[in-house]
């Protein structure tokens, strides 16, 4: 009896045994879930830990001071006041912005300029109208055949419309140079405006014209309009620089480095058909805005200026 005792007891123990192997195998294999379970112990301190270190890259970021990408207030936009044009742009142009003003000869650029001019005037900005080519007396007179006075923002200190000479531009530049040795200075200002005046609106009228001064010089003319943009930039004035194409422009600019620093590239087209020619527009590019990509029908109108007209879609061009 002891002895079969004795050996049902060791047959338990055995079991019992066996049992606790396969129980300790089966929390074993267990083992890897409950390690990586969202409840886990070590999960929520590794998370504790990314929180901790998310918050200090945060507060890094905030401390950082990079008013293009991580100020996150919107810019100012203001309208160009060619009536109708704006219609194509969304809210605006960005204030500061810079917009090559493209288009053959007669096809309203100087006329677009000095309408944008006013349009800033007349809201209080102060303009500055550079010109290369024609004088300023010339300039004032076309604005009055629109019924735009200029004498009368003048007076008040608002515009300015300042006759520029291309080839000082050439000397200025070639003396910068010189001082430099091979190399532009970032420091100097590539034009001068008039005492205590600060534009906030600025047309150039025109690149084409400063080109042409610098004939043989072309690396020097692509310093220079390098310099210009930078220059405009950091005075936060937004830029409308004209420049000459042909009629059905093929390329936006004189060297093709201007279209690439611009924020935005507006097309004048005057295009012949048959005994006629069609006035049309187009926002070919603006940097960080929506705006309407189509070409439109445009006119210039005595006592108006330019009118711009979004819904007339000009189909063909041929």
């Amino acid at each position: 009896m002891f002895g079969n005792l004795k050996i049902k007891k060791s047959t338990t123990k055995k079991k019992s045994k066996r049992a606790v192997k396969s129980k300790k195998k089966t929390k074993i294999s267990k083992k890897p879930k409950v390690r990586y379970h969202p409840k886990h112990k070590h999960h929520k301190k590794v998370k504790k830990e990314i929180k901790k270190h998310r918050e200090n890259v945060r507060k890094v970021i905030k401390r950082a001071k990079h008013p293009r990408k991580l100020n996150k207030e919107p810019r100012e936009r203001i309208k160009t006041g060619v009536s109708g044009l704006d219609e194509l742009i969304y809210k605006g142009i960005p204030r500061g912005n810079s917009i090559l003003l493209a288009g053959g000869p007669g096809s309203g650029k100087t006329i677009f300029g000095l309408q944008t001019c006013f349009h800033g005037v007349k809201n209080g900005e102060k303009c500055l109208y550079m010109t290369f080519e024609e004088s300023e007396e010339k300039l004032k007179e076309h604005m009055r055949n629109f019924g735009w006075d200029p004498d009368k923002y003048i007076k008040k200190g608002l515009f300015v419309i300042k006759r520029f000479d291309p080839f000082d531009v050439t000397r200025v530049v070639e003396a910068m140079l010189e001082k430099a040795k091979g190399e532009l200075l970032v420091e100097a200002a590539p034009v001068s405006f008039p005492k205590g005046f600060k534009p906030q609106r600025i047309v150039v009228d025109s690149l084409s014209a400063i080109a042409a001064a610098f004939v043989g010089k072309e690396e020097n003319y692509r310093l220079y309009i390098e310099q210009l943009f930078r220059y405009f930039e950091k005075l936060g004035a937004t830029s409308f620089l004209i420049t000459e194409t042909t009629a059905i422009p093929v390329k936006y600019s004189v060297s093709g480095v201007e279209e690439f620093l611009a924020d935005g590239v507006i097309v004048l087209y005057n295009v012949k058909k048959g005994n006629i020619r069609e006035s049309a527009i187009e926002v070919l590019k603006l940097r960080g805005t929506k705006h309407k990509k189509k070409i439109v029908a445009m006119e210039i109108i005595d006592g108006k200026g330019i009118v711009v007209y979004p819904e007339q879609e000009l189909i063909s061009m041929d």
